[in-house]
């Protein structure tokens, strides 16, 4: 933490400043100039992301098409975003400097929870959509409900919706995710989804 911003924090900050301040353990985003605390994630919140995390990041490692990050990494849009996970195609990978990614991900996932589902699915959705990110997945284990959009144009569409099925991501070429794997207890295994989406 940076010496200027010891003890209590400033009511707002620039974004340069909000890096200063913040560490890599810091649960916080940079909404219109403030700091926003988030609320730790569940271990169903945990346990879906490290599945998910590591199926997108294999696949897009060993098709070559760039790099995927889970956890706590910024997105700097209109704000700083902390999205769940984050896809970035080799083409964009400029974007990424040392502590944030300086424009929009190719793909940006969200995993739902009580708390998060009114910013997830309104100022995030908004932000996302007029930042030009790509593809944007909203998983719900709550409700078993996924929602994968597509950009087109200006203005995300939904491309599908459900408990169950398959969906076919655009900006993973080849990539392809069974929905209900998502709620399945326990989660498959790593591997077998691997060679069932025919990577290995």
């Amino acid at each position: 933490m940076s010496e200027a911003f010891s003890g209590a924090t400033p009511d707002t900050m620039t974004f340069a400043e909000f890096l200063e301040w913040v560490d890599e353990d810091t649960l916080a985003e940079w909404v219109n100039g403030k700091v926003v605390w988030l609320e730790p994630a569940s271990y169903q919140h945990q346990e879906i992301l490290a599945f998910l995390g590591s199926i997108v990041m294999m696949f897009a490692e060993e098709r070559g098409l760039g790099q995927t990050l889970f956890g706590l990494f910024q997105m700097k849009l209109e704000n700083g975003r902390l999205p769940d996970l984050i896809f970035v195609a080799h083409n964009h990978l400029n974007r990424l400097t040392t502590y944030y990614l300086d424009g929009p991900a190719d793909l940006v996932v969200e995993i739902v929870s009580p708390e998060s589902a009114g910013r997830d699915r309104g100022e995030k959705f908004i932000e996302y959509e007029a930042g030009g990110v790509p593809e944007y997945w909203l998983l719900d284990p709550q409700r078993r409900w996924g929602e994968f959009y597509q950009l087109q144009g200006e203005r995300y569409h939904l491309a599908y919706a459900g408990e169950t099925g398959e969906y076919h991501a655009r900006v993973l070429p080849g990539f392809w995710l069974r929905v209900e794997w998502l709620w399945q207890q326990p989660l498959p295994k790593v591997l077998d989804v691997l060679r069932i989406i025919g990577l290995i």
